[in-house]
């Protein structure tokens, strides 16, 4: 049986009930809402976010809202699902392609002289231009790299993975508020929730000089071990801040004739990204905030998040 966990804080559990040919029962546990859990010892750190619904996009007021974030919209999610506690971390990344041999490219869009994007052929997962460890988000990897890591993961594990959907994303990221970002409306208090463009990025990142930055100090210029910033709700760390990410979806202008039920919604051959990264100013750092690109292109702020569904 099901019972749903409401986001105002009643905790569930349900339980999946098999027959073997024995005449046997097996009653497995399904971890309850807002738990975590592993498929594997080193697999991705996972979080049962609760079944519920919101309302998709931003309100006509909201500052520094882009027209592609409405008409907000009434959403269902009706199934629980599991998303992954952080973005996936170079390290996860670097034993999927040590295990696989897969060719994850060599060469990333980066911003130079100051002024304008390159596809830079010196740089990529391994070298972004920045220091990384394996704590930190993995960068220059598209939508396709993201796709074939969850495939991978699925094979390995026995378990479905995927991309969220970008109502499941935004549905996560907010935990249940309706302000503009997961900790309130104030930019100025994102230092204490995500990597985004500061006065450190202003400091240290010449283009970010002019740049109207969030008035507060994370510490970093460039991406940040994830889990460096308070989670939101959900226990959920960086959906705003750190690095893009790539959803299951195709890129829409607006939400008109949006999926309500939270199921992905494709056609276009560019993709979603959703949650800002560590140079983004306050106005795209917002739980609304929507990005895009083609399936190819590797940037130097997009990673990514995973998905499992549950029963």
């Amino acid at each position: 049986m099901n019972f749903n966990l409401l986001i105002a804080g009643i905790v569930t559990c349900f339980f999946i009930i098999t027959p073997v040919a024995t005449g046997q029962v097996i009653v497995q546990e399904v971890p309850k809402a807002g738990e975590s859990f592993r498929d594997c010892p080193d697999c991705p750190d996972m979080v049962v976010i609760p079944a519920g619904s919101f309302e998709m996009g931003s309100p006509g007021n909201e500052a520094g809202r882009f027209d592609n974030e409405g008409p907000v919209h009434h959403v269902t999610i009706s199934h629980a699902i599991a998303l992954g506690k952080t973005k996936i971390t170079r390290g996860q990344f670097a034993a999927f392609v040590s295990t696989t041999g897969y060719n994850a490219g060599d060469k990333c869009w980066v911003f130079h002289g100051g002024n304008k994007w390159v596809e830079n052929k010196d740089r990529s997962w391994r070298n972004p231009g920045y220091y990384q460890d394996d704590n930190h988000p993995v960068v220059c990897v598209n939508w396709n790299d993201a796709k074939a890591y969850v495939d991978w993961l699925s094979r390995k594990t026995g378990k479905q993975y995927q991309l969220p959907s970008e109502a499941e994303w935004e549905y996560s990221a907010r935990a249940g508020t309706t302000t503009a970002r997961y900790w309130g409306n104030s930019a100025d208090q994102a230092c204490g929730y995500a990597n985004v463009a500061d006065q450190t990025a202003q400091v240290q990142i010449p283009r970010t000089s002019s740049w109207t930055v969030h008035n507060c100090t994370d510490g970093f210029a460039h991406t940040s071990p994830v889990r460096s910033f308070n989670p939101n709700a959900f226990g959920l760390y960086d959906m705003i801040g750190n690095v893009w990410e790539w959803v299951e979806d195709s890129w829409h202008d607006s939400y008109n004739d949006a999926p309500i039920d939270g199921s992905a919604w494709h056609g276009d051959t560019q993709h979603v990204l959703r949650g800002g990264s560590w140079d983004d100013i306050p106005q795209i750092s917002r739980v609304a905030a929507r990005n895009r690109n083609e399936a190819a292109d590797r940037f130097d702020d997009f990673g990514f998040r995973i998905e499992r569904p549950l029963p």
